[in-house]
């Protein structure tokens, strides 16, 4: 019966991957805002927010390129149901420990860094169960359905999450989120992979890492726009992960709204996923920079800051933008790169798009101290600005052109791309989800959706114990 109300090439691990992906961002949207306002609830304050930011990135960094050395030769199914169970774990006794009111910020920075090293190894081991999931004829409209069903569900978990720290605290919410993973991890055990052919181990984890290392290097619009997305990441995730909630708590009045003003960049992301669906520009790099722009627009917003509606207006603009972008550089990387390299370059895409990140948010505290909330958020939004438009210098970022049949023979896909990358998330660019669950790598920052250098990754941001730009950024899985 269920077969029958589905299309011919949404198979068995098409079907699985987008249930999960449905059910991790119901949870994770709406656990990106609980994690930071538990950390007030328990009488922290904005360097407190950052601390328990940056606990969760620091192993997130540290561990990618690892991760991406081992999706490409361990089976992907296993390395994403091990990272959903213990990103489980770490939410259940993260929620058990708010709900008792026995959380101590140590509890909560070990909690969320024990996310982020799930995150670690599930983005890059994502992106290529998910490409492999379709048939190439039909990825471009498959990685569309995606997209749209994950950011919908990300509406939904975040204004959802919103009203339920409002009426009951966040301490549920995190729990529904160890509910969540649990159910999701449950579905990616029953992926068929037997029409995976087996990966040659080559030289070493060594030997892997360096060829991916070659192929990154080898391409100047790679790594500028990982260079651009290192600063963006940064200042967007510490803007949405620890000034947001602050702005929320003093000037909008408290979680729900905030709740709203992610949910609009979650309209955002939908719409502008259904947008790059039907329109495929020719010169992608180009486009999809000139997208990063308005991503400033949140940061500006709260720096006014503007109420719930104007702020809502901002996010949902960023939103649809970051879609653009993801959908511009997961199109590029599936144009571009090897797919038996592509998760190693995605490592290294998320490594450079993060690095900056643990930083930032530790930082953050600091820095409204110095310059005060308002000066920081306008510094951000300007720095914003000014990198973007560095990045416009690069002669292959302004010319690189989609080709009409790719290399393999398949058509190139514009809105697969933004499923695949991995982003993100920015958690944090939806400012929040940029990343605050999410962050944006040039696939981060695809916030709902992008991978690390901006494209987003099938379930990339999932997992957020703490509220982490890269998430929102790249999209949630």
């Amino acid at each position: 019966m269920i077969r029958a109300r589905t299309p011919g090439w949404a198979g068995r691990n098409y079907l699985l991957l987008t249930a999960a992906a449905i059910v991790t961002n119901l949870g994770t949207h709406g656990a990106l805002i609980a994690a930071a306002f538990a950390v007030i609830q328990s009488g922290g304050d904005g360097g407190d927010v950052g601390l328990v930011a940056m606990a969760r990135t620091l192993p997130l960094v540290l561990f990618l390129l690892i991760g991406g050395a081992i999706a490409d030769r361990v089976p992907r199914h296993r390395v994403m149901v091990a990272a959903n169970a213990l990103n489980c774990v770490s939410q259940a006794v993260f929620a058990v420990l708010v709900l008792t009111g026995e959380a101590r910020l140590w509890h909560m920075m070990l909690l969320t860094a024990l996310c982020g090293t799930g995150q670690a190894f599930f983005s890059p081991a994502a992106e290529g169960m998910l490409m492999s999931s379709v048939d190439g004829e039909q990825a471009s409209r498959a990685f569309a359905v995606f997209r749209m069903a994950m950011n919908g569900a990300g509406i939904g978990g975040a204004a959802l999450g919103g009203a339920l720290i409002a009426a009951f605290g966040p301490g549920w919410v995190l729990a529904i989120d160890a509910a969540a993973f649990a159910v999701a991890g449950g579905l990616r055990a029953f992926l068929d992979v037997r029409h995976v052919a087996e990966r040659a181990p080559g030289g070493g984890l060594l030997a892997d890492l360096r060829e991916g290392w070659d192929e990154f290097v080898g391409r100047s619009w790679l790594w500028a726009i990982v260079a651009q997305f290192a600063v963006v990441v940064a200042l967007v995730g510490a803007a949405e992960s620890v000034y947001g909630p602050l702005v929320a708590r003093d000037e909008l009045g408290g979680a729900r709204p905030w709740g709203l003003a992610l949910a609009a960049f979650g309209v955002g992301t939908l719409g502008g996923a259904i947008l790059m669906a039907r329109w495929k520009p020719r010169r992608m790099l180009l486009v999809g920079t000139l997208g990063v722009f308005p991503i400033a627009l949140p940061s500006a917003a709260l720096a006014v800051p503007l109420d719930v509606v104007g702020l809502s207006v901002a996010m949902f603009v960023s939103g649809v933008a970051i879609e653009v972008f993801g959908v511009c550089w997961m199109t590029t990387l599936h144009q571009e790169i090897p797919e038996e390299k592509l998760s190693r370059v995605s490592a290294y895409d998320w490594f450079g798009s993060t690095a900056m990140l643990p930083l930032s948010t530790a930082l953050a505290g600091p820095a409204e101290s110095v310059f005060g909330r308002s000066n920081a958020l306008w510094g951000s939004a300007t720095v914003i600005v000014l990198v973007t438009a560095l990045v416009l210098l690069v002669p292959d970022v302004r010319n690189l052109t989609r080709r009409t049949k790719q290399v393999t023979g398949s058509e190139p896909d514009a809105a697969g791309v933004t499923a695949a990358a991995g982003a993100p998330t920015v958690g944090a660019p939806t400012v929040a989800a940029m990343h605050a669950g999410g962050a944006p790598s040039p696939g981060a920052l695809s916030v709902g959706g992008a991978s690390p250098a901006g494209s987003p990754q099938p379930e990339a941001v999932e997992g957020a114990g703490s509220a982490d730009a890269e998430g929102t950024v790249r999209g949630h899985g």
